[in-house]
């Protein structure tokens, strides 16, 4: 990128109940490539707001948990309304390494890509640095499926760390999407129906207690609900049952409300 002009990178983290560890990442977090930090709690019980003003990051509260889907419409909103260039999405739990925000956002600052994906599964120790077995066999099960439908060959589509061009997010209609976990599902779906550019950067995980970890039973719920994400994208695909939220739509679906 020398000689050009750095496009403006805007951090959001969607939190709930992250004054634990919120700070360690904050810290980490590489201040001379980000531009400014946003924090959306979704209805925290802990301190997570008072952390996040102290720290001084752009502070929007939920007055309730409203899901994490939800969260993410207020994070993007709120990022396109401070001209970002390209949005970053970094859970407050340090699970993943904020310093790889850099390697995260190169392909699209060099215009190779549209969406990048923070992988654990790229270079493939995730059991090794503590993921449950069970959730590397869920991941690499429905990564399969999920390639099989959608024609790509990712390594993983269940990431916490991605990142988008606004351009990306200003036409997608992010805002017709679930208010739950599929969300970052639907929006890759989006992605992939309307021709965008989806790339993959290695971002080794940490797992530890104070890590935020879906339960065993949310994690089949989410299983389940991408078997039938896939399903309806088919039938979408086919012409039998075509679903509005995955076209492009104008830009007024991010407008800030």
């Amino acid at each position: 990128m020398e000689g050009k002009a750095q496009p403006r990178v805007v951090v959001v983290m969607p939190a709930y109940n992250a004054a634990r560890t919120l700070s360690r990442t904050y810290h980490d977090i590489p201040h001379h490539r980000v531009d400014k930090i946003i924090l959306v709690d979704d209805g925290s019980t802990d301190e997570t707001v008072e952390i996040a003003k102290a720290l001084n990051l752009s502070v929007y509260v939920h007055r309730r948990n409203f899901g994490y889907g939800a969260n993410q419409k207020t994070c993007y909103r709120q990022a396109l309304a401070e001209g970002a260039e390209i949005v970053v999405m970094l859970h407050p739990d340090y699970q993943y390494d904020p310093t790889l925000i850099p390697e995260l956002i190169e392909p699209i600052a060099n215009g190779e890509a549209d969406v990048v994906l923070g992988s654990r599964l790229l270079v493939d120790d995730a059991l090794r640095r503590g993921m449950p077995w069970w959730k590397y066999v869920a991941n690499r099960f429905l990564t399969r499926l999920e390639n099989r439908v959608l024609g790509l060959n990712l390594s993983e589509y269940h990431t916490g760390y991605p990142a988008y061009s606004s351009n990306f997010l200003r036409l997608v209609p992010f805002q017709e999407n679930s208010d739950k976990f599929i969300f970052d599902q639907e929006i890759i779906v989006e992605a992939v129906h309307n021709g965008f550019r989806i790339h993959e950067v290695a971002v080794p995980a940490r797992y530890f207690p104070e890590a935020s970890s879906a339960s065993l039973w949310d994690s089949i719920v989410y299983g389940c609900r991408i078997m039938l994400l896939m399903g309806r994208y088919l039938l979408h695909r086919a012409g039998i049952l075509r679903h509005r939220h995955l076209e492009i739509y104008e830009s007024r679906y991010v407008k800030v409300v």
